[in-house]
């Protein structure tokens, strides 16, 4: 029997989880974000970068990554 697969990283499983904001930065026209989370326990930050595009569907698109 194959091991479940992990579920991505997302930011409300980040909050959940108990990590907390690091820092963030927004681009000059408003449609991306990037938000750093960090947890007390961890020796890596998680970066999430925020997409918000009205031509796409979702309209939001979220990437979260461990930075090691």
């Amino acid at each position: 029997m194959a091991a479940a697969a992990e579920q991505p990283l997302s930011i409300e499983r980040l909050r959940a989880d108990g990590w907390e904001i690091a820092g963030y930065t927004g681009t000059f026209d408003n449609r991306s974000s990037l938000i750093l989370f960090r947890k007390q326990d961890r020796s890596h930050l998680v970066q999430c970068s925020v997409l918000y595009d009205v031509t796409r569907n979702p309209r939001v698109v979220t990437n979260c990554y461990e930075l090691h």
